[in-house]
């Protein structure tokens, strides 16, 4: 018995090795908390989290999910020059990425140039709606989800010369504060299911063998 512990517990230890040396990440989860707002006090205070960038490695492309928390809603301002929002993308192009049609009535679509909103640095790619009248009257809470083909998760999660690695224009709903806000950290790091399957497999045999072991002494 004392065999079969040592060697359930020399799989856990690898199964933890493999958390710790894991290839990249495949899903990164960003909060929207840094408030570039002109009345950044209406916008939110210090600490609010506007809302969240879901960053999902997808095989060969990237899934991205934009959701912000009530009572905020995308708003084109101009203040990220009419984007509703922004990223970087290192070898990536326009035609590689695809938005859902998530707001009824409206179209949103991908947009590139040198897009340098209110201090928060400059950006290759937004998301905009085209469709949309300014201010946040025309807003929308709907998510904004889109896909870029061949690429990664480093490809598109790089920070720019402002250390913004994501930028949203939006309005709190209650008193009509607008501005961007920014994510520059993830706020989650999820390993592969596969790693996590085997450290909990791993747990669990080493929990069934001990207790057969109180039981048989």
């Amino acid at each position: 018995m004392r065999r079969v512990v040592q060697t359930l517990v020399v799989l856990v230890l690898l199964a933890g090795g493999v958390l710790v040396a894991a290839p990249p990440a495949q899903a990164l989860l960003f909060d929207l908390t840094s408030n570039h707002c002109s009345d950044a006090a209406g916008c939110g205070a210090p600490g609010t989290i506007f809302g969240t960038v879901d960053v999902e490695q997808n095989g060969a492309n990237v899934d991205v999910t934009v959701h912000l928390n009530s009572p905020y809603a995308f708003a084109k301002t101009g203040s990220a020059d009419n984007q509703a929002f922004k990223f970087n993308a290192t070898g990536v192009v326009l035609g590689d990425i695809t938005v859902n049609q998530t707001v009824p009535g409206q179209t949103l679509a991908p947009q590139t140039g040198a897009f340098n909103g209110d201090g928060t640095g400059t950006f290759v790619f937004g998301i905009a709606c085209v469709t949309c009248g300014g201010g946040l009257s025309n807003g929308f809470t709907n998510d904004i989800v889109f896909h870029v083909a061949s690429a990664t998760i480093a490809d598109i999660t790089a920070a720019n010369g402002n250390g913004n690695v994501f930028v949203a224009d939006i309005g709190n709903t209650t008193n009509g504060a607008t501005g961007p806000i920014d994510a520059s950290t993830p706020h989650q790091n999820v390993p592969e299911p596969a790693t996590i399957a085997f450290l909990g497999t791993g747990l669990v045999a080493l929990g069934v063998a001990l207790r057969r072991r109180r039981v048989q002494g």
